[in-house]
């Protein structure tokens, strides 16, 4: 078993920081302390969500929002940037693809940023079981920013919502998938919405689809949504100017090239505008709460299923896995038996 230095990660030691990483991921006994020590050293950094369909250019938008973070990298208040890329896993070895890391390979020079991949490993929700784990090791080490980027599953993204500060919903146009995304309901847990890829035709129309369907969204909840949930005006597309933090954060679409860097500047722009706005509102308070409480109740289901698999007998559950099988039983009787 390695030992792994708290202090050392919160100093920046980037090989005890890949370290306790690999602890995290792999659920190595040793993690579970570490977390433990460095939790009080967290609740600082901005978590930023970014999701959407795989080919929508998320990690090349990734990729540009951690250099214009980091464009003043000599100056050491610049804000120091990690970046998890929870990537599909293999079906055969539940290995990461890795293909985000190579494509953010520009990044690697700078010493301000921290690149980490993820495998999902059949996670549901684009996002890994020990994501939240990472972000208490790379919060603790200094980060001022983590981006996290989800793989690129559609539909099943929206738990990115329960993790991250800012979610960030990046769509393409002529992607044909606009209607999909708002039925699962990507676009109600988007603070920010993207329309990448702007200069291919269509672009103007993804737009605008995206407008309504923040109107239908804003027909479907009423003013006084339940917590969690985004106040969601009828105008189509506010800007900057027109935002009323007072009444709600209201989404706003953007427009990128993202290969190019273009459209990134205002869009970091509202990404700093929405965290003083989750502060002065309070609502940033409410999501840690809420997080922590999420985080919480996970551990113990995680906890009573270890506990209970260690106490089952083995004989009696292949016996009554049997009697499931020829219909003896149905998987409800089952469950209600072995517990």
């Amino acid at each position: 078993m390695i030992q792994i230095d708290p202090i050392a990660i919160r100093q920046g030691d980037r090989l005890a920081l890949s370290r306790a990483l690999t602890a995290v991921e792999n659920n190595a006994p040793e993690s579970r302390d570490l977390q433990s020590a460095l939790f009080p050293f967290t609740g600082k950094a901005h978590l930023i969500g970014v999701t959407g369909p795989a080919g929508s250019g998320k990690s090349t938008l990734v990729n540009q929002l951690a250099k214009h973070f980091r464009q003043d990298k000599d100056n050491q208040l610049a804000p120091k940037v990690a970046i998890i890329a929870v990537d599909p896993s293999s079906p055969f070895t539940g290995g990461a693809l890795l293909g985000d890391r190579i494509r953010m390979g520009d990044l690697a020079g700078d010493k301000g940023i921290f690149i980490r991949s993820m495998a999902s490993r059949g996670a549901l929700g684009g996002l890994a079981n020990q994501t939240a784990a990472f972000v208490t090791v790379l919060d603790s080490a200094g980060f001022d920013l983590i981006i996290i980027e989800t793989v690129g599953a559609g539909q099943a993204e929206v738990d990115i919502a329960s993790l991250a500060h800012t979610v960030i919903v990046v769509e393409a146009p002529g992607m044909g998938d606009d209607i999909q995304a708002i039925k699962a309901g990507i676009l109600e847990i988007a603070d920010i919405i993207v329309v990448n890829k702007a200069d291919r035709p269509g672009a103007e129309n993804t737009i605008r689809a995206l407008r309504v369907m923040l109107e239908m969204a804003q027909r479907k909840f009423d003013s006084h949504a339940v917590a969690g949930k985004h106040l969601l005006d009828a105008t189509p597309a506010p800007t900057a100017e027109t935002q009323q933090p007072q009444s709600g954060w209201l989404p706003t679409i953007h427009s990128t090239i993202a290969v190019d860097g273009k459209g990134i500047a205002p869009l970091i722009d509202d990404v700093q505008r929405h965290r003083q706005f989750l502060r002065e509102s309070g609502e940033w308070q409410q999501k840690e709460a809420a997080r922590l409480r999420r985080d919480v109740h996970a551990l113990i289901r995680e906890a009573l299923l270890t506990r209970w698999w260690e106490k089952l007998d083995e004989n009696q559950f292949a016996q009554i896995l049997d009697d499931v099988i020829h219909r003896k039983y149905s998987p409800i009787e089952a469950v209600e038996k072995l517990l």
